[in-house]
């Protein structure tokens, strides 16, 4: 995209594709190359104490650049996509005006989507009474039953929503029931505003899945040598155990931590679901005619891989 054709619009990249496809390492070589900052586009990562389970960056790994939107809440609170997006917006302006380029990196597409998009979201009641029955029903009969209302109510809607995302099930079941419109008609609907910013997109991706399945499956054992029975062990005493289920990894945990089942059984449903998660993400970015996909696997080392991408946004930004 040409950004010179519409310079009222705020340039952005987005970084975008599965889990432990390098996302992360990707975002912070483009803002060291064009002056930019990160925008995290993660629905765990934005929650405190949640770090090893979500693989959110190191202070090592971001090289001094900066992150927003990471590791600003505690997990007793609630955040919806409409206020993800909203203070999204705030901070894509700030970096704008300060000169340097919002370079926004993560897998969760409903808030790419969303903040890229500029949906307007609507404002719909809440009803106490039915969303404590649909919890007693998650709790009692499982989260996937949950999921699969849902499922039959609005199958895009689902598709988006992992099964252990209570919360945001819950709430794109209300949706529907309280406006008689699906949770998807509804983010249609809202798309009558033009968004501000000339995105140019990239995601990451493998032309080799068994090569992304086994970064997946590294990166879970990297995760439990860095100390993710600890962090699950402190969030469970602490009460966070709600939230941190939301997240694959912390779940399966617990149900180690509880004795439900062993460290190797446990891990091994964290690769599984990890690997699941990243054929959802894929399904959601594909959707996408904007992309350009990039895929490690055809360079021959990742200098190669690096210098194609950052001679496609030198040609696409006209930086």
């Amino acid at each position: 995209m040409d950004f010179e054709k519409d310079q009222a619009k705020i340039p952005v990249v987005v970084v975008a594709g599965p889990t432990a496809s390098g996302k992360t390492d990707v975002g912070v070589q483009i803002c060291k190359w064009f002056d930019g900052e990160v925008v995290s586009a993660d629905s765990m990562q934005i929650y405190q104490h949640l770090s090893i389970g979500t693989a959110k960056p190191t202070k090592e790994e971001m090289q001094g650049v900066p992150h927003h939107l990471m590791d600003f809440l505690s997990p007793e609170q609630p955040f919806s996509v409409a206020e993800y997006a909203e203070e999204a917006r705030k901070i894509i302006l700030d970096i704008h005006r300060r000169k340097k380029l919002p370079v926004i990196v993560g897998g969760t597409g409903l808030y790419i989507d969303s903040l890229i998009c500029n949906i307007q979201f609507s404002q719909t009641t809440s009803n106490p009474q039915r969303r404590e029955e649909l919890r007693q029903q998650a709790e009692q009969e499982g989260n996937q039953s949950v999921w699969n209302l849902l499922a039959q109510l609005d199958p895009k809607a689902a598709e988006s929503i992992h099964p252990n995302n209570v919360g945001r099930v819950i709430r794109a079941i209300e949706m529907t029931e309280d406006t008689g419109k699906t949770k998807t008609q509804q983010v249609e609907e809202s798309r009558s505003e033009p968004s501000p910013y000339a995105p140019c997109y990239l995601a990451l991706n493998y032309r080799d899945r068994a090569k992304l399945y086994e970064r997946i499956d590294q990166r879970v054992l990297n995760m439990v040598e860095d100390g993710l029975e600890e962090e699950a062990r402190w969030l469970l005493e602490h009460g966070y155990a709600p939230t941190a289920s939301q997240a694959i990894g912390y779940k399966e945990m617990f149900g180690y931590l509880n004795g439900e089942e062993t460290l190797t059984q446990a891990i091994e449903k964290i690769q599984i679901g990890s690997r699941h998660y990243a054929k959802r993400q894929l399904t959601w970015f594909r959707r996408n005619p904007m992309i350009q996909w990039f895929y490690p696997d055809d360079y021959e080392n990742k200098c190669k891989f690096m210098e194609n991408i950052k001679k496609y946004l030198s040609t696409s930004l006209k930086m």
